[in-house]
């Protein structure tokens, strides 16, 4: 029984609360796990009807896992948390993946994944799921099936995708993190967009099993959004290694995550990129202050920073062997949902977008698509001969090209229904290389425009080493801390 009962520490105070911090609250006796769950239920009713982060609840299951004896004594026991709708599933609840179709055939998945089991297993409480574009290849969250996810710092735009659901449930304090992934920026995006801290971690580091071994040819990964760097440290450290039958995994770091958080990082060679590579496109003048003003930052505490980065990153065949990859899985899904509901889908029974991507991945041969899978590789092998040979530990970037795009900017037309496709391509610039590589990258909310809108910085350690960027984050996050801001939309 707790000694202190949320009616002392208000569901406001909670909403500003990390999840250590909430965690902490339930160690020393100060909250019990039921009233963080009833809190944040609380939370997620007020504010849901404005932002449509979460699609689908489980409240009085989450209420009575919270209430029993039995809930793991994990790190994170009794915080409350939502799954992105997308990827990782748990058993007996619905699982959509932004398809109207799934929806309209109410599917449940009937097992956790290892990761959703690694999650309960670190003490947290399932409320419910979150919003998701239809199988995730787009940078917004605008699925036909449930409508558009808000961002609560300017509800007329969109808070990032594909874990825009995620994004703006944590940033408006419904829950104080959230599950994400990661296929070409799905994580960076909406923490960009929404203020938060967006880890993406390594290749391999965390488990798609039992039902897939990877995703996207391995540029995809799982992990979370949060709003501390010590968050998505414990988290991962929760979370990460090896599971029975995974086909790679991502070498054991040295310690745990969470002790690289205040640890000394040394003085980092960082590498400044502030143009698009292959100088493409365009990149937005906020955007490029933003990285501008990190690098100042990162001068200040005497870090070196010059511009600089990879000469692999200029190589424009990267971005279309990816492109190859991401419209032959999207074909794959409709098979594979297609054998698991016994009805073959067609045209009718997914967004026109969708369709088309699949159409494009019915068209690449196998021969194109290993082809596509080696020149990755190759890629990759270059891209890390700056971090091995050249002497960098960082590199760093706008996370993105432009600020928060309104809604409906990657809404199909009339005669262009691949148009959110198409743009989609050239958001993900700076974000895409690294799913390709594997390597981690981490987007930290160090900047926000003229209009009150959060701008990401991106930096990006070699493969396997999420404890320099851990390190360089809580730096920056105790030099320039982001926490006391709060959107327009907030518990």
């Amino acid at each position: 029984m707790a000694d202190q009962s949320t009616s002392d520490l208000a569901t406001s105070d909670l909403a500003l609360l990390d999840a250590t911090a909430q965690a902490d609250l339930v160690r020393r006796r100060k909250v019990s796990p039921r009233e963080l769950v009833d809190a944040a239920i609380a939370r997620i009713e007020a504010l849901n009807p404005r932002l449509n982060a979460v699609i689908t609840t489980r409240f009085e299951s989450a209420r009575r896992e919270a209430s029993d004896a039995a809930l793991p004594d994990g790190p994170f026991r009794g915080v409350p948390f939502l799954l992105k709708d997308l990827t990782c599933h748990s058993a007996g609840d619905p699982f959509h993946a932004g398809m109207q179709l799934l929806r309209e055939l109410r599917w449940v998945e009937p097992h956790d994944t290892y990761l959703a089991a690694r999650f309960r297993a670190a003490g947290f409480v399932f409320l419910g799921k979150t919003n998701t574009p239809e199988l995730g290849p787009v940078p917004t969250t605008e699925p036909v099936a449930y409508g558009p996810t808000r961002n609560p710092w300017d509800p007329a735009r969109s808070p990032g995708g594909s874990s825009g659901g995620s994004a703006a449930a944590v940033a408006s304090g419904m829950v104080p993190v959230a599950h994400a992934n990661d296929g070409g920026g799905s994580i960076r995006i909406p923490a960009s967009e929404c203020g938060l801290v967006g880890l993406k971690p390594s290749r391999g580091r965390t488990s798609f099993g039992p039902d897939a071994g990877e995703g996207w040819a391995g540029m995809s990964i799982e992990h979370v959004v949060s709003r501390s760097v010590r968050d998505t440290a414990a988290i991962l450290d929760a979370v990460a290694g090896y599971c029975a039958g995974d086909p790679y995994s991502a070498p054991s770091p040295v310690r745990p995550y969470r002790d690289e958080v205040g640890a000394p990082p040394g003085r980092l060679r960082v590498g400044l990129m502030l143009r698009s590579p292959d100088n493409q496109f365009a990149v937005d003048p906020t955007c490029v202050a933003a990285a501008r003003g990190a690098a100042r930052l990162l001068e200040s505490l005497g870090h070196r920073v010059e511009e600089a980065h990879p000469a692999a990153l200029d190589d424009p065949e990267a971005g279309r062997a990816a492109v190859n990859v991401v419209t032959t899985w999207t074909a794959r899904d409709l098979a594979y949902w297609s054998e698991r509901t016994g009805r073959t889908i067609g045209p009718r029974d997914v967004e026109p977008m969708i369709w088309g991507i699949a159409e494009m991945g019915r068209a690449v041969s196998a021969v194109e698509y290993i082809r596509a899978v080696e020149h990755m590789h190759a890629y990759t092998r270059r891209m890390a001969r700056w971090w091995a040979d050249d002497g960098f530990d960082l590199l760093l970037t706008p996370t993105l090209l432009e600020p928060p795009p309104v809604l409906g900017s990657f809404d199909p037309t009339p005669d262009d229904p691949m148009h959110g496709f198409a743009r989609g391509g050239a958001f993900v610039a700076f974000t895409l290389p690294f799913n390709v590589t594997g390597q981690p990258a981490v987007s930290l909310p160090l900047h926000w425009s003229a209009e009150g809108l959060p701008i990401g910085v991106q930096l990006v350690a070699a493969y396997g080493r999420e404890d320099v960027l851990v390190r360089i984050a809580a730096q920056l996050e105790t030099a320039q801390p982001w926490s006391g801001r709060r959107p327009a939309i907030h518990a």
